[in-house]
């Protein structure tokens, strides 16, 4: 009897290594990994976003002291951080978060045309250091989305491949999307005359 259950036993194990063996032939082990690699990477975007993000206020208060009219700006940032804030979350859409984030560089854009109407602003010191930060938390955004999206290409082309293709699809895994960012400074409108236009005669 218990020669019985031993080979019984030992056929369960041999099955279960089989199993495995298999799975890891066909790349299971390294879909997960990689799917888990793009997940840390869109992450990382969104931290290096919320960052950028928290350095804004700031600068608007400092270019608000200057040019306190333009307040449809100041509000238009505010409601594109707000959207931000609300799509950078681990279970948030990367292409909602990406939507966010082209909205408020397309806000930042337009104060980026205003403040060149005001000169007295690049006089100020906390005005080019906070300048400054932007930029490089910028900069830091761009590598986190090429970092971002480099993953993101090994991992579709692995599960492109066969025999992997098969294990993708039993396991329901998919091409991934790319992130797609356009920067304050690219998405940069051209400059706009803010005098009051003259009546005609």
């Amino acid at each position: 009897m218990r020669n019985v259950r031993g080979s019984k036993h030992r056929h369960a194990w041999a099955a279960v290594l089989a199993l495995t063996a298999g799975l890891t032939g066909c790349g299971y082990n390294r879909i997960q990994t990689l799917d888990e690699n793009v997940n840390k990477a869109k992450q990382n975007i969104a931290v290096q976003l919320q960052r950028r993000a928290d350095l804004i206020p700031n600068y608007v208060e400092v270019v608000r002291g200057v040019a306190k009219q333009e307040s449809d700006v100041f509000t238009a940032i505010a409601d594109a951080r707000a959207r931000l804030a609300g799509a950078a979350k681990p279970d948030g859409s990367l292409n909602e978060m990406a939507s966010a984030a082209n909205q408020l560089n397309g806000a930042l854009s337009r104060l980026l045309v205003i403040q060149e109407n005001y000169p007295q602003l690049r006089s100020m010191e906390s005005f080019r250091g906070l300048s400054d930060e932007l930029a490089g938390s910028e900069n830091r955004v761009a590598t986190a989305r090429t970092d971002y999206n480099t993953i993101v290409n090994e991992y579709n082309e692995y599960i492109r491949r066969f025999p992997q293709v098969l294990t993708a699809k039993v396991m329901g895994m998919k091409a991934r999307d790319y992130f797609q960012l356009e920067s304050a400074e690219a998405a940069k409108a051209p400059k706009v005359d803010l005098t009051t236009p003259k009546k005609s005669p």
